[in-house]
């Protein structure tokens, strides 16, 4: 069986049976709607609607998908590990009799070992320096979730250091994860043409370099004719438009100091204002 490649941390906790330290892993505080799986091998492990705050510092789950994880007496002799039954790849350890729901029951598992897919629409979005871009997505009615991070290039596992070297071929890009019945792709399209400079051909503001260049990356043939559709509207309007149209492809988050970068630093973007053009 083929198996997802993994980073060298994944490697430590999934193979080797490492623990990520409390409170660090990704999903901790997800409350997103979806479903996880196995980041070996793509297999549905467990659903958030079973996901639990136990404040133990790693995502909780009272229950699993039925037949996906396999209990075994841990190594050391106490307690109970949890692996994969699909692929054996080391998850966390299951506790019993805490009560902390009903079921009594506590899949206590590493974030690392996870990979969530949100039951939401989703949209990908560059235009420049992510920290702007996501500063008004986020803000956005309809928008539940955003993360930065890297799009469109040839190189697995991108470090922001080596996007900055400008030859990795990944734009800074913005996940957007919305409920459609509160916002439409079209709503987001828009708000995406009116917060940058989207006839700016060698960068987005004072950022030059390929990797802040205005794309819109496509998740299926609708998301396309969207963008197009904006596209030819902008252009009867006078722009000459730069933005290129690519398909969604392997998104790879950004190192978490880049997440919700302004909101953190109380501050606001340097190279994204909002102009009302629609």
């Amino acid at each position: 069986m083929k198996y997802n490649k993994l980073t060298a941390e994944e490697e430590r906790v999934i193979l080797h049976k490492g623990t990520e330290r409390p409170f660090t892993g990704e999903y901790v505080n997800n409350k997103r709607s979806g479903i996880y799986v196995c980041k070996r091998c793509d297999a549905p492990l467990y659903r958030s609607t079973d996901k639990f705050d136990s404040d133990c510092g790693w995502p909780s789950f009272d229950d699993e998908i039925t037949g996906a994880v396999k209990r075994i007496p841990d190594a050391d002799g106490m307690r109970t590990e949890i692996v994969c039954a699909n692929c054996g790849a080391h998850l966390g350890h299951v506790f019993l009799h805490e009560r902390f729901t009903p079921k009594d029951t506590r899949h206590c598992v590493n974030s690392i070992s996870l990979k969530f897919i949100p039951d939401l629409d989703v949209a990908y979005f560059a235009s420049g320096c992510f920290w702007g871009t996501e500063y008004y997505f986020m803000k956005a009615k309809g928008v539940t979730h955003t993360a930065v991070g890297f799009m469109g290039g040839h190189v697995d596992h991108p470090t922001y250091e080596q996007v900055c070297q400008k030859n990795s071929g990944h734009l800074e890009t913005t996940q957007v994860d919305y409920n459609s019945t509160q916002a439409s792709y079209e709503d987001l399209v828009k708000l995406f043409f009116e917060t940058h400079d989207f006839t700016q051909t060698n960068g987005q503001g004072p950022d030059i370099g390929p990797q802040y260049l205005s794309c819109i990356f496509y998740s299926d043939a609708e998301q396309k004719a969207i963008a197009e559709k904006y596209i030819k509207i902008l252009e009867n309007k006078g722009y000459k438009v730069a933005t290129k149209l690519k398909p969604a492809s392997t998104f790879w988050k950004a190192e978490d100091y880049h997440q919700q970068y302004y909101e953190h630093k109380g501050s606001t973007p340097y190279c994204h204002i909002y102009k009302k053009i629609f």
